[in-house]
């Protein structure tokens, strides 16, 4: 449900609940770490509408599926950093048999609609007795709006590689240098080429040197299908710390990060993040022509795991401008 306009600020729901704990009766040893129980609680959260603004309706569903009574609930609802919820905490009066289900309504204040695409998540945390005896469950939705990249190529946002005789429309690392298309395509990486690096099949940027044929990583969402058990990035670093985490989003709605890394595209060690050379070349393109030819400049490949029993939607790529990404693909 939406409303005609914003009503006035949302009055701050302040709930507090204390927990206690019966004392353990002390032991001659240690008992050994138990295995985590499995939650039968269910928190589900209702789609929010993100067309804001607008003070958008959301319902959080509980559902126990333990043999034993649920009783005591309380349900806290929360979204992005910012955003006003009314109340923030709600209780829930009665108990709830094997089955049975409970459902806590809240309203959450949403700002204007951001233009791109855009995650969006939510936050629904349930705390109770009996059920399950876990004492607590969380339930997370992310809802978007529009749509990611198609691919890695329509995200490229600068230029890596130049020819020898026009060098000044290369920046790869902020200095105006770039990758010799020459040396590239001595070392086997002509555009369009094949690359088969760590079980991935990938292509090097099919564009004429001197365009747009990388990705300075900066939280891109970028569409990609399929099934396997790891996503593999061809790319190199640019400056120290080309590290970060990416996001994998399945079309079941669920999603895995991993974090990878690129050694500097030259001196750092070759296997510096675990990662792996794919090719070697001698010197660079500089502002001013070719250069520093006794100097190595390299393309890497590295990968985060996937679930393999779920199928790839799309990938949000680190917010690191220091990974620079020439294409991905998924290894069986």
């Amino acid at each position: 449900m939406r409303t005609a306009r914003l009503i006035n600020p949302l009055r701050a729901a302040v709930a507090a609940a204390v927990l206690f704990v019966p004392a353990q009766a002390a032991s001659a040893a240690p008992a050994p770490p138990a295995a985590a129980a499995e939650s039968q609680t269910e928190v589900t959260v209702s789609p929010v509408d993100l067309d804001g603004p607008v003070i958008a309706t959301v319902k959080v569903t509980v559902r126990n599926s333990a043999p034993q009574r649920l009783r005591s609930l309380k349900v806290s609802f929360a979204g992005p950093v910012g955003w006003a919820v009314q109340p923030s905490v709600q209780s829930v009066s009665g108990s709830f048999a094997t089955g049975a289900a409970a459902t806590a309504t809240f309203h959450i204040q949403v700002p204007e609609k951001r233009s791109g695409f855009v995650i969006r998540t939510f936050t629904a945390t349930a705390t109770y007795q009996g059920g399950d005896g876990l004492g607590t469950a969380t339930g997370v939705r992310t809802d978007r709006s529009g749509s990611p990249q198609a691919n890695l190529a329509a995200a490229y946002n600068g230029v890596a590689i130049t020819d020898e005789s026009a060098t000044t429309a290369g920046n790869y690392d902020g200095e105006g240098n770039s990758f010799s298309a020459q040396k590239l395509a001595a070392a086997g990486l002509t555009p369009g080429a094949k690359v088969e690096a760590l079980g991935a099949g990938l292509t090097w940027p099919d564009v004429p040197a001197g365009t747009k044929d990388n990705v300075a990583s900066a939280g891109q969402a970028v569409s990609l299908a399929g099934q396997g058990s790891r996503l593999v990035f061809l790319g190199s670093g640019v400056g120290s710390g080309a590290t970060g985490k990416a996001t994998v989003y399945y079309t079941d709605g669920t999603s895995t990060t991993g974090s990878f890394g690129f050694p500097n595209w030259s001196f750092d060690p070759v296997d510096a993040h675990g990662a792996t050379l794919v090719a070697s070349t001698d010197g660079r393109n500089r502002p001013d022509g070719y250069g520093n030819a006794t100097v190595k400049y390299r393309v890497f490949a590295n990968s985060i795991a996937l679930d393999p029993s779920r199928t790839v939607e799309f990938v949000v790529l680190p917010a690191n401008g220091n990974v620079h990404l020439f294409d991905m693909a998924i290894a069986s």
